[in-house]
């Protein structure tokens, strides 16, 4: 196949609908000259306060420290076109999304099922769900924002070269669920003791060892004009993400400080995007667990690991030796069923024994978040629909495999995609196309702590090993559909 050696140098109609249904969506594979396309739009708030969510305080925003963006690579072959869009945000609404999706696909004719939509994860981000007053103002206008740069990636579609690497940078993430030495375990909101806890106290007297492992890779999807301009990079860290926001102030994050630095790291032009996506780190932060690290001020951390993320992206950049500019495209969507948990009938009876408590008698006699997840416990009992449908998606450029997960995945889920997958590098995308809480592995769910909780798990303990049979599935019927 021929290939390039690297060289230097609005109107949105809002929809309503959702995509297609159906348990396999398989575009035919094509073989072209590769076009791309990217495009960034801000959807920053200008409308206060807003609801940031991600936590158990409330924390309403009145300003925003920095802007946020949806940022969409579009890429054509043949008949074959598909996106990957970024979102500044915790977790964008599964219903915006779909609706998104549908009006883009009404305007530019790529159907919904070759759109991938996932959030950067940051904690300091509005919420997308809101109907009324500001948090309804908001909600049209990250719909219209998504839909508009998805459509404008697909606008400036042209001439194009890929290419795909990776580097690790490891010494800023850490698994933060950890053993603990005997007897330093409190008891968990249900009055029961687990046997891992998610971010312990840094004390050596308490911490044994992490009880998972981490993914330290900066992958990255580089693409090129065919003149070798750099055009736009699709990153992914499996960081949950840094904080140190001051209460109060939006950011971006990490995620919008590395698309600020690495045009400048890449010599790019303006019209250059770059954009980070969260990897499988559902149970990865940013806390140096058995060191110390000095106080940061506000966004400093922020913008130490973006710097470090986006050098090492620059490297993985710099270490590719061929671009190439006949890729072939291929994607499937499968929409997969998963049970919702069911409290039993005497967690049930607690939670409601528990919810007649003051606020200040369940502080004294209960352990933290009793009432919290007495709620949701009381929540999941009452929620009348038995299961939830939800989308997986793998997309293949060339020899490169993109998965999309719509869960806080577990980082063990990611590597062991990444060692089933028979494509050369396979870049796992957590929360894609929607948040539906945590995805723990089945071994991971014995051993309990927060991401394990019902309430905060929503689904069947065993999802995990479905999820992971139907995306190993999907990559080897699209690495099939290339041989």
């Amino acid at each position: 196949m021929p290939c390039l050696s690297r060289s230097w140098p609005l109107l949105i109609a809002i929809a309503l609908g959702g995509g297609m249904n159906g348990r396999d969506i398989m575009p035919a594979a094509t073989a072209a000259e590769l076009a791309a396309g990217a495009a960034a739009v801000n959807v920053t708030p200008q409308e206060f306060p807003l609801n940031m969510p991600g936590g158990f305080r409330a924390n309403q925003a009145t300003e925003a420290h920095d802007p946020l963006f949806v940022r969409t690579l579009a890429l054509s072959s043949g008949d074959t076109e598909v996106s990957l869009s970024v979102v500044d945000s915790l977790g964008v609404d599964p219903d915006l999304i779909k609706a998104a999706k549908a009006a883009a696909a009404e305007q530019t004719g790529v159907p919904a099922t070759r759109m991938l939509v996932c959030s950067t994860h940051t904690h300091s981000g509005p919420s997308s769900s809101g109907t009324s007053g500001p948090a309804g103002v908001y909600r049209s206008l990250l719909l219209a924002g998504l839909t508009e740069s998805i459509v404008a990636a697909h606008a400036r579609l042209q001439p194009a070269q890929f290419a795909a690497a990776a580097r690790p940078l490891p010494e800023e993430v850490f698994n933060r669920r950890w053993f603990l030495k005997p007897g330093k375990m409190q008891p968990n909101p249900f009055g029961e003791l687990d046997r891992v806890k998610m971010n312990p106290p840094n004390r050596p007297d308490v911490l044994d060892r992490p009880a998972g492992p981490t993914d330290p890779d900066v992958a990255i999807l580089s693409v090129e004009t065919r003149r070798g301009k750099p055009l736009a990079i699709f990153a992914n860290y499996a960081l949950h993400y840094v904080g140190g926001v001051p209460r109060g102030q939006m950011s971006a994050d990490y995620f919008g400080e590395f698309a600020r630095l690495m045009p400048s790291r890449l010599r790019a032009g303006d019209d250059f995007v770059a954009m980070l996506s969260n990897g499988c780190s559902g149970d990865i932060n940013n806390i140096p667990f058995g060191t110390s690290r000095p106080p940061r001020e506000p966004f400093e951390q922020i913008r130490i690991v973006a710097r470090k993320v986006a050098d090492v992206a620059w490297e993985a950049e710099q270490s590719i030796e061929t671009y190439r500019d006949d890729i072939s495209l291929d994607m499937v969507e499968r929409q997969i069923e998963l049970k919702y948990r069911r409290p039993d009938e005497a967690l049930v009876a607690r939670a409601r024994q528990i919810v007649k408590l003051s606020d200040e008698e369940a502080e004294q006699r209960l352990p933290r978040l009793a009432k919290a997840y007495a709620r949701r416990t009381i929540g999941a009992a009452e929620r009348t629909e038995k299961s939830v449908t939800v989308p997986l998606q793998a997309i293949r450029i060339g020899d490169v495999a993109v998965c999309g997960i719509p869960f806080e995945t577990f980082v063990e889920i990611g590597l062991e995609l990444k060692h089933a997958s028979p494509f050369s590098q396979t870049v796992v995308v957590g929360l894609a196309n929607g948040r539906h809480g945590y995805l723990p592995t089945t071994a991971q769910h014995r051993f309990g702590g927060y991401e394990t909780w019902l309430g905060t798990n929503r689904v069947q303990e065993d999802a995990a090993d479905i999820i992971l049979q139907n995306l190993i599935e999907m990559l080897r019927q699209l690495h099939d559909n290339a041989a």
